[in-house]
Parts: C-alpha cells; structure tokens; sequence
C-alpha cells in the first residue's frame, strides 16, 4: 500500500545532488569488481532522478557477501526491492519469489545449514513478521543464522489511510524473544553499522537469527549531497575455545573411563569439524551417538551407536556432551503419559558439557531446556575446541592405554556390525505391502541415488530413520538435520533452500517430504520450479498427521476408551490429496499416487533425470503411516 511521496521539489534538488555513479556508495573494492555494465546502467538510470537510501542499504548487503534475498513483496520495502532488482542488476543478491514468509525464512534457515552462512530476508511489516515468526522461531531453536531485514512506516504523516495496520511502533518487538539482536537504525550510516553487526551476531555462535528495521522513509528518501557514507569492514568473530585446563581434566576423564561415551548434537558445523569428532572418538575407540541435529558423524563408522543409544548411555561412565540442544533429556528417561522420569545412566556416571549454548540464554521462551548437573562445563565451541582435546589425549595417552582400546573398539565394531545387519533385516518386512512401507521406500531411493553426489535436505524422522540406518552418510552436506522447534512448514521450504545451496555445487538434493507439512506453504513448488532449483521431492503421503493419531491413540487408551476414533481431527483424507497434480499444477515434474511398491524405483529414476537436467520434480508415494 502507497503512503506519501516526497515532496514535489525532489527532482530538482536531486539534478543538482550530482549523486550518479555506483563508486558513491561502494567501498573501492566493491566498485571494482562490481560488473561496469552494471555500473553504467546505474548511472545512467539515477542521472535524472538521484539516488534512493536503498541502494546505499544495497550496498551494504553486497559486502557482506550475501547471494540471496528471500522475499514475498511488500509495499513496506518497496525501495530495498526496486534497488535489488534495477541498481544491483538483481544479482548477488538475486530475489527469490517465495509465496509465504515464513517459507521465505525456512528457505533461508535450510541454505544456512548447507553453506555455512546466511541469506537475506525481506518481511513486509506488522503482517509479513507475523506470517515469518514461526519459522524464525525454528532457525532460533536450531541456532541457525538468518539477516532480516523488515520494512516499516514510524513516521505517522507519511502513512496512507488503512497503511497504518501494516505499520508498528515497536516492529521487533513481536518476536524479540527469538531473534538474537535487533535493531532500528535511523539514518544509512547507522543502518550500515548495524548491518554489519547483525551479521557478526548472527555468525557468531551460538548462531541465530538477527532483524534490522529498514523504514520506508529512510529507503526512499534521497541521500543527500555530498555524504559521507562508509560501509565498516566485517571481521567475523573467532569462535570461543575450552579452557586448557577444563579440556587436560576432560582429556583425563575419557583416558580413564572404561565406558566413555560422546554425544553430538549440534557439534559440526563444516566437514572438519566432522573430521575431528572422528579422530578424537578413533583416539579414544568410544561410541558417538549422533543426536541428528547436524551430520556430525558417519553412519556406517563403526564406532556409530546411534542405533543404540539406549544402551551405550546406560553403560557408560563419562559421557561427553557436544553442544546437546537437551543434555538433562539425553542421560533420563521421560514418561509422557505418567510425567515421571529417572536416570537413564548408572549411578556416579560424569557429565562433561562443552557448548555455547552456556554464553546465550534468553528467558520466556523455555528452549534451553531443564537443568543438567554436570561435572565440567566448558563454556566453547566444540568443533573448535576438538583440536586442543585431540592434542591433549595424546599427550596423555599410554602405550596400554592403547592396546585396552584396541579390544573395546573390536567389541564396539562388532556391536555397530550386528546394528547395521539387524536394521537391513527389518527393512524386509512389509516389503510388498500397499501402501508402499517406509523402508521399501527408502531402500529404493538409497539404490538410486547412491552412485550421485547426494544431500538429504530432509529431517526423516517421520519415516523411522531408515535413511539413517540403510544408506552411508559420511560427508557433512549429506544430512542437514532438522527444524529446531519442530514448527510444521518447516521442511518443503527448507528442504529447497538447501537445495538452492546445493545447486551451484552440482549436487543432487532428496527430500524425502511429508504430506502434512507439505500443506502448510504449498506455494514453495512455485518457488522451486520459478527459480529452476532441482530438488527431488519423494512423497511420504501418509494421509494424516501421524504424530498426531498416535498421541490421541495413546490419550483415549489411558482414558480407557478406546482408539478408533483418533483418526477424527488427524487424517488427510476424503477427499485424498493428489501431490502429483499439485505439483503439475506449478510447473513442476510430477508422477503419482503410486501405491504399489514395484512402481516406486522406475518412477525415481525417471524423476533422478528430470532433476538433473536443473528442475524440480516431486514423487507422490502413497505409504505406511511410518
């Protein structure tokens, strides 16, 4: 919606403004490597009617690197948009057409979890932060960096009638509770150093995300004459190490355990911190279990007892902890029905925490989870922190320290073996059951895909974890984990960022997509065939929101009265959603509802083709509930 122009004398002032030419805002490294086609046009465009604040904020968002800007329009940044598109040659950023905010934030949540870094999101107001928080709230639970920018109107006289509902007085503060830093700068040069900050905020771990206010006026209005704008250099912050002496004591504790154990959660970020986890657990021949919020260890390593991690935490007697979103839930064990719990571990087992979730904590949203007494915490980075561990464990390793560990991790091999055998055999049952069962449907896939360069942009929980327990994840951009606050809306959006991540890469991207979150924002099939992002899409199409019949099934069966009627409120059904229409219907490459599982591998080879030639295509698979 349009509020108040400038006032009429604006041309004028600008034709004497002598404000033409893209070196005006650009540090002098920018304004060389900026294309000089790019640079022409823009001067000749803006030699008449001068040059907005946005293409100052442009310039801003170009030095930090930043290829993305996840949008859907609004009047509100209206002026950042125009400049994206005409001044900046919509390249570097490039816009990206979402259909929903918080599609537009998932987008940049699942790119951030691949490439290491975050992309850019417009928001339009009171309303577009509304539609986006949720999906904020997501990448803040996942400590996943986000840069968004919101356009709002603060100037009350500039605000045309009926615009005053998009505008606020405080715009963070709806979601100050789960952004990490926010601000509202009131001119370019403030907003260039906040810019700047966010973005080293947001990088600095723990990660999150981070909002600037852009106001309309401040987009718009002309700079003035002769300004002295300067963009500061960004100098990210080094991620905080352990303690030298916290990480010798940690180091003396694993030497002597007989049962040590680690557990990973959000422990690596890049492949070396992958790398690291690994040679500190081959160090040590202890179990890892790999909570799955990142691809922090191999699959088919045998020192992997993810499978089994029941056992390994009730026989240990060190558990290393590396950055667990939940350490209190990882050592006991919960009754939901009853609200009772117990120590999952033996007694006298030590705890050792190293994270940075100790250096960040906010209060009303209660994602910290409850209190875990421990033995040491190291308030650190783990994946920086390995290497000074690693180095101490071999300095304090002995010769018969050695040969111990040689036999315990024979044993452990042998475990993880029995594991991986006892998951194939389990894959078998109802193998030619219809609807296709989760397994078969898996199988199929890992079979396809297994001779590509690959990346599972999927949480797949909600198919049992086969993927985890049949294929061989061993690289870092396999498997990027999953939505933080479990907010549905989360995957299909995601699920594409991490594919426009991927595609310059030359990946092939699997999303494994369940039905229910699929309905939320539909609209990212658009996004993804609009912007030729290929991503295979396999339909997990249950017909219901699983989670949610069997926790009405557990309720009417501690109320004693039954479970036949849980399907009331939970299931997708009558009519069924046809995906593959659905997704015709936006453009993207379609087949389904296959419900015989002897149908299920040609329809993903077919679809495997279709991908790489740089589209989109979608499976639709009709199957077991999970």
């Amino acid at each position: 919606m349009a509020h108040n122009k400038f006032p009429g004398d604006r041309r004028d002032f600008l034709k004497n403004a002598a404000l033409a030419g893209a070196g005006t805002f650009l540090s002098p490294a920018m304004a060389t490597t900026m294309p000089s086609d790019v640079r022409s046009e823009e001067a000749a465009s803006h030699s008449e009617v001068g040059r907005p604040g946005s293409d100052f904020m442009l310039d801003v968002i170009k030095s930090l690197g930043i290829e993305y800007v996840c949008a859907n329009p609004g009047s509100s940044f209206r002026g950042l948009h125009e400049s994206v598109i005409n001044y900046g040659g919509n390249r570097s950023p490039e816009l990206i057409t979402c259909c929903h905010e918080e599609s537009a934030v998932a987008m940049a949540h699942g790119y951030a979890k691949i490439e290491g870094k975050p992309i850019c999101v417009f928001a339009h107001g009171t309303v577009g932060l509304q539609h986006a928080a949720m999906a904020i709230y997501n990448a803040y639970c996942d400590r996943v960096p986000v840069c968004l920018i919101l356009g709002n109107t603060l100037d009350a006289s500039l605000r045309a009638p009926g615009h005053w509902v998009h505008c606020v007085q405080d715009a963070a503060a709806m979601v100050r509770d789960y952004v990490k830093w926010d601000d509202v700068p009131a001119s370019l040069q403030p907003f260039a150093e906040s810019a700047v900050r966010a973005y080293k905020i947001a990088m600095t771990p723990p990660m999150g995300p981070v909002l600037l206010v852009a106001d309309t006026e401040l987009q718009e209005r002309p700079v003035p004459e002769n300004s002295k704008l300067n963009i500061p250099k960004l100098t990210l912050v080094e991620p905080p190490q352990g303690e030298s002496g916290a990480v010798q004591e940690t180091a003396r504790l694993l030497l002597q355990a007989e049962n040590p154990l680690i557990v990973a959660d959000r422990a690596a970020r890049t492949q070396a911190g992958m790398d690291s986890l690994i040679e500190l657990a081959e160090l040590l021949q202890a179990p890892v279990i790999d909570q799955n919020s990142r691809m922090n260890f191999p699959t088919s390593h045998p020192l992997n007892h993810s499978a089994k991690k029941r056992a390994a935490i009730a026989q240990a007697d060190v558990i290393l902890g590396l950055e667990l979103a939940d350490f209190w839930g990882t050592v006991n064990s919960f009754s939901p029905e009853h609200l009772t719990s117990h120590p999952a571990t033996k007694p006298g087992t030590k705890l050792i925490s190293m994270t940075t979730g100790d250096l960040y904590t906010k209060a009303n949203y209660q994602d910290f989870q409850r209190f875990t007494e421990v033995d040491i915490a190291l308030a650190a980075d783990a994946q920086v922190t390995l290497p000074s561990l690693i180095e101490a464990v071999r300095h304090q390793i002995t010769a018969d320290q050695n040969n111990t560990f040689k036999e315990r991790g024979a044993k452990l091999a042998a475990a993880h073996n029995r594991a991986r055998e006892e998951a194939r055999t389990e894959a078998t049952y109802a193998w030619d059951a219809s609807p296709v069962s989760t397994a078969r449907l898996c199988a199929e896939l890992w079979d396809a895909i297994k001779v590509e360069d690959w990346s599972l942009v999927s949480y797949p929980a909600h198919c049992s974890w086969w993927p985890l327990r049949l294929w061989n994840f061993d690289k870092h951009y396999q498997f990027i984990g999953g939505p933080g606050a479990f907010g549905e809306g989360y995957g299909a959006p995601a699920s594409v960022g991490a594919a426009l991540a991927n595609r310059k890469h030359g990946r092939l991207s699997v999303n494994i997509q369940t039905d229910g979150d699929l309905m939320y924002a539909p609209g990212i099939l658009w996004t993804a065939a609009h912007h030729n992002i290929p991503i295979l899409n396999i339909m997990h199409n249950n017909r219901a929101y699983h989670a949610e019949v069997l926790a009405v099934q557990r309720m009417a069966n501690q109320n004693d009265r039954g479970i036949d009627r849980a399907g009331i409120g939970t299931v997708m059904d009558d009519p069924a959603i046809d995906f593959a229409k659905l997704a015709q219907s936006m453009g993207v490459y379609a087949e389904g509802p296959i419900a015989n599982p002897r149908d299920v591998s040609g329809a993903i080879r077919r679809a495997i083709a279709v991908v790489k030639r740089g589209e989109p295509a979608l499976v639709d698979v009709v199957t077991q509930a999970r």
